[in-house]
């Protein structure tokens, strides 16, 4: 993280725990923004206001875009090469992948075989 300090004018965050956003927001370059998509069940912890006031740097929410948003961001990821790390799993695997999500023990998100169903 250290080394992409001041790197990035746009953070899309998609987790939807609560976490540190400080450890997001310094990876901002001046003026940059960390956009909030994923709604945390409780609040994430409080941020350092001087990680915002010395660099102009924002920190926003979005709500999930409808049908031609989505289709628009699909296009753009395609072009561009963008993807999702995930865990494939199959049909008769969802009651674990249902436990192992309770116990937080997974690192992404699940995505289901359905040409396996």
């Amino acid at each position: 993280m250290a080394a992409h300090r001041n790197s990035f004018d746009l953070i899309i965050n998609t987790v939807a725990a609560p976490h540190s956003l400080d450890d997001y927001v310094t990876l901002l370059k001046r003026d940059g923004t960390l956009a909030l998509v994923g709604a945390p069940s409780s609040p994430h912890p409080a941020n350092q206001v001087m990680n915002l006031i010395s660099k102009r740097r924002s920190i926003t929410g979005s709500m999930i875009g409808g049908i031609p948003e989505t289709q628009e961001m699909l296009d753009f990821c395609a072009q561009h090469n963008i993807v999702s790390e995930i865990e494939l799993i199959n049909p008769e695997e969802i009651n674990n992948a249902y436990e192992r999500m309770l116990l937080g023990d997974i690192k992404y998100r699940f995505v289901m075989d359905m040409a396996k169903l």
